[in-house]
């Protein structure tokens, strides 16, 4: 079963989100479990990468309400 934190790097490749450098190390494992496909300098989720995404709606769409409140306090 995939960590959360495993799940917030598959949305951020599904987003085509830049994401830090200290992440990276962490994508090697999901590449080596199939979710996660290299291609040139980009990564891309692999069938079942975007299957993962999916079956946790829930997570995403807390993650998008974290992003929504975020955007709004940067405005104020």
């Amino acid at each position: 079963m995939l960590r959360e934190e495993q799940l917030s790097i598959l949305r951020d490749i599904s987003q085509s989100v830049a994401f830090a450098d200290d992440r990276h190390g962490k994508i090697g494992e999901l590449i080596a479990d199939g979710y996660v496909m290299k291609d040139g300098d980009l990564f891309e989720l692999t069938a079942k990468g975007v299957t993962a995404v999916e079956e946790h709606p829930a997570a995403s769409g807390a993650s998008d309400a974290e992003e929504a409140n975020a955007s709004s306090d940067r405005l104020i």
